[in-house]
């Protein structure tokens, strides 16, 4: 196999055949194919683009190098949500063991944190003893035992994916849409799922920044996804501001705990049974969205999705009634009477990093007892005197230096404001957009 020619073919905008591509990817996990090598091609990839046909196979490939888990005599439709990230996003956490009371099989594999957005596997962390390495059997064994499981990806899943990952990461390759693509089903779809549904962002929060450029990677997901068997459809939600009121690791499993007990932020239970309905309908265990938010209220309402998480932190070697500490509070109240006009998200997720809660370098320990608490939204009025955010951290110091940072990330004006919608958009696979048209 020639990779140069294939690299170049693709730097001059020509088509790969998928024999050509599936050549390539085996021989880069075989290690046949240089680093330098497979950097050239994601350097096309970003500039060129590819051909819709082209990642569906490019994704086959990299699913294809590693294992893809087996349910073969399990009797319930296994299921997964994938984010693309934000500053505050925990639904994971409330999401797969809601689904798993309604009788769906989650095998959910989750990353850790990047850039400025925490991870669910550093905030699952922050409960002793949770164990987040576990292999497929483990994997498996828990979902099979409680319905539901957050890990991370072994090594078995995707190890080309893995490779090229940390070549786009340092060729600033990493916006790519197919690659991005690619890189997230990869992983997804090795869980061998029978539906998927797709969160993905936009604001300032978010890797995407544009609404327009959330809703193309929201369609090559969904197209790809599509393609390769699984149904799947995807919401494009705002991020221009935190996602509830926590932004952390042990702050945001509290959170999640009060909405699994029916007390937390409305919007975190609103996001979660809205993306779970997609699931339930996606199955056929809900015949509508409306039947199936409900259902997944019940679920939250009756304790029995709580149940299920404190089962499933069991059986992954956590214990929830252990003490997660939590740092000392500090707060920043307003200055003037006014609206909130706007939040800088991602400013605030570099906080939380600042003062530990994140890593600025692979390999960096967390603290797990710091964070934010956001006390206003984007459109409410405030006093002079009101509370507008509260830290967590123990570091008196440390509050000194984030204390300005934190004031200019809170925007005040003198008009009104509206409201920033959840939800903005869904994306549906276009054999369900040409049944309803």
């Amino acid at each position: 196999m020639n990779a140069a020619r294939i690299i170049a073919d693709k730097r001059d905008g020509k088509r790969i055949s998928d024999e050509r591509l599936a050549d390539l990817i085996a021989a880069y996990t075989r290690g046949e194919v240089p680093d330098y090598q497979m950097a050239a091609f994601a350097m096309a990839v970003f500039f060129q683009g590819m051909q819709p046909n082209e990642v569906v196979a490019l994704t086959r490939e990299m699913l294809g190098s590693g294992q893809r888990m087996n349910w073969h005599g399990f009797n319930k439709p296994v299921v997964d949500k994938h984010s693309t990230g934000g500053i505050g996003d925990k639904i994971s956490i409330t999401l797969a063991p809601a689904l798993a009371a309604c009788g769906l099989a989650v095998p959910m594999i989750s990353g850790r944190g990047l850039g400025a957005t925490g991870g669910t596997l550093d905030k699952l962390e922050s409960i002793p003893g949770f164990r987040t390495d576990l292999s497929i059997r483990e994997l498996q064994q828990v979902v099979k035992e409680v319905g539901c499981v957050i890990t991370g990806a072994s090594d078995e899943i995707a190890p080309a994916d893995r490779r090229l990952y940390a070549l786009r990461d340092v060729t600033a390759t990493v916006p790519a849409v197919p690659l991005i693509t690619s890189s997230i089903l990869s992983k997804k779809l090795a869980e061998g799922l029978d539906a998927l549904v797709l969160d993905v962002k936009w604001g300032s929060g978010s890797f995407m920044k544009t609404s327009e450029a959330a809703r193309t990677l929201a369609e090559s997901l969904v197209s790809v996804a599509s393609a390769m068997g699984v149904r799947s459809s995807a919401l494009i939600t705002d991020m221009n501001q935190p996602l509830g009121q926590m932004i952390g690791n042990a702050v945001e499993v509290d959170e999640c705990i009060d909405v699994l007990l029916d007390v937390g932020p409305r919007e975190i239970f609103d996001l979660t049974v809205r993306l779970g309905a997609e699931l339930l309908v996606a199955t056929n265990l809900a015949d509508s969205i409306d039947s199936a938010e409900h259902e997944l209220g019940e679920v939250i309402a009756s304790g029995k999705a709580m149940e299920i998480f404190e089962r499933m932190v069991r059986a992954q070697g956590g214990d929830i009634n252990s003490d997660r500490h939590v740092g000392k509070r500090h707060k920043i109240v307003a200055e003037d009477d006014g609206f909130i006009g706007s939040i800088d998200a991602e400013a605030l997720g570099w906080i939380v990093i600042r003062m530990g809660g994140g890593r600025r370098k692979i390999g960096d320990t967390l603290d797990h007892s710091t964070g934010l608490q956001m006390m206003v939204k984007v459109g409410e009025w405030v006093e002079r005197g009101q509370p507008l955010v509260k830290s967590f951290c123990d570091d008196h110091d440390l509050w000194e230096q984030i204390r300005p940072d934190l004031r200019a990330a809170i925007h005040l004006v003198d008009h009104e404001v509206d409201p920033l919608p959840l939800i903005v958009d869904r994306v549906a696979p276009q054999s369900e957009s040409e049944t309803a048209s």
